[in-house]
């Protein structure tokens, strides 16, 4: 799962072949989220992860 960048000990990566829509994962010491892209930006699931991070 290559890592697209941290910032703050907030971690964004995917995994290549992976299903549509295109979607980033989000994780840090909280909780996980996924995030689609493409074609717009939205969260999909939030488990831990706080909303002011």
């Amino acid at each position: 799962m290559p890592t697209l960048f941290e910032l703050f000990g907030i971690r964004f990566y995917f995994y290549s072949e992976e299903h549509l829509p295109i979607h980033v994962h989000i994780e840090n010491g909280d909780g996980k989220a996924k995030v689609n892209v493409y074609s717009k930006i939205e969260l999909v699931s939030n488990n831990g992860i706080k909303p002011k991070d």
